[in-house]
């Protein structure tokens, strides 16, 4: 199977990497960079398997490959690091830490096991704790021969100014909704054409939100977001219904997959908004990322949740509302 098969509608930043490695001038750091859901982590895993192929063989499985080294979040704990060796869904720690750097660092004393080039893989390195970006720092400013640096930022403004200045900036832009559709069809085979076409115009762009949309059934809860967006909630009604919807025992995924929603709803409307609406819109968008930054580290009511999503929501309505 072709790399490029692995992941959808990034072309030309495929075109751009395979240049790179053809060139024979590679830069050793890339940020790849853009809103989460775009297919960074399936094109980062792709890139490093054409990196660290042999000239004349396929490219190589990026998983287990003793030349790709892929940094993510790692268990929270041993139980939780025994639940992914059972290939159970486990609890993660909530950054990138220092240790996991300093441990790639000590496989970097050696060279590349199979061929002239290694990739490093950092998902995401907005999630870096500072004492690990400090550290990756020094491997940024004097890189190993034939290492080469694929850093995964959802939000690039969030690290160093003198991490970005060390990477190329590879830059994704939002699928069409005929792409979303193609991942849907690929991923999500079971869901029908109806739901496939309605999660790819409500994700904005992003895959990761299509795939959640169809994975939780997120329809009624869209439907219930638009409403607000039009109508405003002056009596709460809306934002009631949207707790009632999501349940009292909602999955800690579908949560997150709720949020990730409520900030596409709100981006989908805000090029052809007026400047007025735009400035709130802008805002509640922003109020529902800190949200969402918070979220996977506090224990929250869904209800109350989802409530203050609603009335986010609502606070860029027209006719305005406060929240």
């Amino acid at each position: 199977m072709s790399t490029t098969t692995q992941f959808i509608g990034q072309d030309e930043a495929w075109r751009e990497w395979c240049a790179a490695i053809g060139s024979g001038r590679m830069h050793h750091a890339w940020l790849l960079s853009g809103p989460k859901g775009l297919g960074k982590r399936a094109f980062a895993r792709a890139a490093a398997a054409e990196l660290v192929r042999i000239p004349g063989q396929a490219a190589p499985s990026p998983i287990n490959h003793p030349d790709i080294i892929i940094l993510d979040h790692a268990p929270k704990d041993d139980k939780e690091a025994a639940k992914r060796a059972e290939g159970k869904a486990y609890e993660v720690k909530r950054n990138v830490t220092v240790d996991q750097i300093r441990a790639m660092q000590q496989r970097l004393t050696t060279r590349p096991t199979l061929g002239e080039r290694r990739a490093i893989i950092i998902d995401p390195a907005d999630d870096m704790e500072k004492s690990a970006v400090n550290a990756l720092l020094k491997s940024l400013e004097e890189p190993p021969v034939g290492t080469h640096f694929l850093l995964i930022a959802h939000q690039p403004g969030r690290l160093l100014p003198t991490i970005r200045s060390r990477c190329r900036v590879l830059r994704f832009a939002p699928l069409s909704a005929e792409a979303l559709e193609k991942v849907l069809v690929r991923d999500m085979p079971q869901a029908d054409a109806a739901t496939r076409r309605m999660a790819a115009l409500a994700a904005n762009g992003s895959a990761g939100i299509a795939l959640a949309f169809v994975e939780h059934g997120l329809a009624p809860l869209h439907a219930l977001m638009q409403s607000i967006l039009r109508e405003g909630d002056p009596l709460f009604a809306l934002r009631g219904a949207l707790a009632d919807e999501i349940g009292a025992r909602p999955s800690r995924e579908k949560l997150f997959a709720t949020l990730d929603l409520a900030r596409a709803s709100l981006s989908a409307g805000l090029v052809d908004a007026p400047r007025e609406r735009q400035l709130r819109v802008i805002q509640a968008h922003g109020e529902l990322t800190r949200l969402a930054a918070r979220a996977p580290t506090y224990n929250y009511d869904p209800g109350l949740l989802v409530m203050e999503i609603g009335g986010l929501l609502a606070s860029a309505a027209m006719p305005r509302e406060t929240a």
